[in-house]
């Protein structure tokens, strides 16, 4: 087997930048509520009446989700697996059992074939008795081997793993190396083609069910060559293949259950027929996959939701202070108003989009991003504010509380497990990034030419062209709108009015266009620079997304007779609450220290505030930021872990 180590690519940030661009969808076929939103088009017809599943995907899912619930209660121990860091065999052994390794997969394949919005329910479900059996169920099927299989793979493919995916075979998705993360045109890991074959080589970072897995989704970089075009590629491979060592088993601050670790491949070679798609289409494959994927961790963000709503009425009910309820105390009480109206909106959010994922006539890529950003964000605030409700006891571990005699509640470590959420399938800030680079789509589409210093003065002048005819139909509707007449949307009043936060969107959409457009008017082509103004942009878009979904789920809850008015109540205290929020970021657009960070930092890193770091012991050690990934003199052992049949 070869040892020699991979090169990593030495990129420019331009080239880095084209790689991405490269690997997103160019084109919009089919129509988007959030990309219509952020243009300052207020489509509620794109919504509006909620999308309902058929009956038969209901009761199927209904069924399985009454199963999960038995096994949830009677098999998974949260417990033991956050005191023995692992999930039992038996649980793992018992999930294959039951089917939950293909929830999403065809029946024909031997799947469940549960919709999106079935298969979030489950995760949710499942994640909410323990987020580690949540996580390992999401990795495999999310964006593990199912579904680039499912989206990309051929007849032949699907027929050999699908089958092993839905019964037997816990899959992995790798492509972060421990010098790229969401970066990948520095991909250092290499796929040479040998024949009918490839040789694989390099190391693989944060391979979440990479230690018990059976099957893995590479990418590695095929060189370009005579017959090859090469580029970042994805491959289907057998984790019994000669070669494969899981080096380290991942330790984290939450989700101790986590079967994350270190994967090196040593001259693993990999049949060509395991190749997904064509050479060059690896990242185009995985931003496509996580347009879906990215909507099961939102689910079990809504799971968190529930469990932090749960807790915090029923201990704020009991535990007094000075002669009644801590809940009745405005400064408690407004924590546990904040956690009742964001999970009531938050899944919305989820459903919806899970929904209109399954219904296929929306593009939903904004929509899924939107609601793991969102998702990921919101809950960690809810379980923060759990800790704080819960006073001492929240800081306090399950067990300590068991102990000594206490209802074991394990706030602290929700807190801990739900952080990772920010980081996971795109961290917050490159969440920003990818859903500006969206939001500005149309933008950059007539006149992007404008601002490339690469483009010849000809392009420029089509450009320019193209952009005033654009500009002269688009600004004049950012003007007015439904959003200032007192009757739009007047089927939202039931009891509690809706209407008027729908209004407020509307007028807010085309407010959001605006300043979009000023700033791009105003930085042109240092507006990629610009991140602060990028990322506020975002979340005023995701809470106006946000209200409109939690309007229209109040709505069709009403409709079907379902806690219509207690909906309502719901939906407005959430909108009443987002107001505030987007009022102080558009406040914050403008008004900013964003240029004097930026000036700060460079002098932090500079050395100039060392001084300021005296006066303490760094109990670090001194190892290198980064590990080194040559193969070791000596091999290390291998420490993937099977479980038995």
């Amino acid at each position: 087997m070869s040892a020699t180590p991979t090169t990593r690519p030495t990129v420019t940030e331009r080239e880095a930048r084209q790689v991405a661009e490269a690997a997103r969808e160019q084109h919009w076929r089919k129509p988007s509520f959030a990309k219509e939103l952020f243009l300052g088009r207020f489509r509620l017809d794109l919504i509006h009446p909620h999308p309902l599943p058929a009956d038969e995907d209901v009761r199927r899912g209904e069924e399985f989700l009454a199963r999960l619930r038995d096994f949830c209660e009677t098999r998974i121990d949260s417990a033991r697996i956050e005191r023995e860091a692992r999930i039992p065999d038996d649980t793992i052994q018992g999930l294959k059992e039951l089917g939950a390794l293909g929830m999403k997969i065809d029946p024909k394949y031997g799947g469940l074939g549960l919709t999106q919005v079935y298969y979030n329910k489950a995760l949710a479900l499942a994640g909410s008795a323990s987020p580690a059996v949540g996580a390992l169920l999401s990795a495999h099927q999310s964006i593990g081997v199912p579904q680039p299989l499912k989206l990309f793979g051929t007849q032949e493919q699907k027929e050999t793993f699908l089958p092993r995916c839905a019964r037997t075979d816990i899959s992995a998705f790798l492509l972060t190396e421990p010098d790229v993360g969401s970066d990948p045109a520095r991909l250092a890991t290499t796929a040479v083609p040998d024949g009918d074959e490839y040789v694989l080589d390099g190391v693989k970072l944060w391979t979440t069910n990479g230690v018990v897995a059976d099957l893995l989704v590479v990418m590695a970089r095929v060189p370009r060559s005579e017959g090859h075009q090469g580029g970042i590629t994805a491959f289907v491979v057998e984790t019994s293949s000669p070669g494969v060592t899981v080096e380290n088993r991942n330790a984290f601050m939450g989700l101790r259950g986590l079967e994350n670790g270190v994967t090196r491949f040593q001259g693993v070679r990999v049949p060509a027929a395991n190749r997904i798609g064509p050479e060059g289409a690896g990242l185009r494959i995985a931003l496509t996959t996580l347009n879906t994927g990215r909507l099961s961790l939102p689910a079990m963000c809504v799971g968190a939701g529930k469990w932090c709503l749960k807790i915090a009425r029923e201990w704020s009910a009991v535990r007094e202070q000075w002669g009644k309820p801590v809940a009745l105390h405005e400064a408690v009480g407004s924590k546990i108003a904040f956690i009742a109206a964001t999970t009531f909106a938050l899944e919305a959010v989820v459903d919806l989009s899970s929904q209109m994922a399954d219904e296929d006539r929306n593009d939903i890529r904004i929509e899924a991003a939107l609601a793991k950003l969102y998702g990921s964000e919101t809950a960690c605030l809810m379980a923060d504010e759990l800790v704080q409700i819960r006073g001492g006891r929240g800081f306090e571990t399950a067990e300590s509380l068991k102990a000594r005699g206490e209802r074991a509640v394990p706030a602290e470590q929700m807190l801990r497990d739900l952080r990772i959420n920010r980081i996971f399938e795109g961290s917050t800030e490159i969440m920003h990034l990818l859903i500006a680079r969206e939001a500005v789509d149309a933008h950059l589409s007539v006149a992007g030419d404008l601002i490339d210093p690469d483009k010849s003065l000809s392009d420029k002048a089509k450009a320019g062209a193209n952009a005033g005819v654009f500009y002269a139909k688009w600004l004049p509707k950012l003007i007015a709108g439904p959003g200032q007449l007192p009757r739009s949307y007047a089927e939202f009043q039931h009891g509690v009015d809706l209407a008027p936060h729908l209004r407020y969107v509307e007028r807010t959409s085309r407010k959001l266009a605006r300043s979009t457009f000023y700033a791009m008017s105003r930085w042109q082509g240092r507006m990629e620079t610009k991140q602060g103004f990028l990322g506020r942009i975002v979340d005023i878009g995701a809470e106006l997304f946000a209200m409109s979904a939690a309007c229209v789920r109040a709505e069709l809850l009403r409709s079907q007779g379902d806690h219509g008015r207690e909906a309502y109540q719901l939906a407005d205290a959430f909108c009443r609450q987002a107001r505030v929020r987007v009022d102080a970021l558009f406040a914050r657009l403008w008004s900013n220290t964003d240029d004097l960070d930026t000036k700060l930092v460079k002098n932090v890193l500079a050395g100039s505030y060392e001084w300021l770091e005296a006066g303490i012991v760094d109990p670090s050690d001194d190892g290198p930021w980064i590990a080194d990934t040559h193969a070791p003199d000596t091999p290390r052992p291998d420490v993937r872990r099977t479980i038995p049949e």
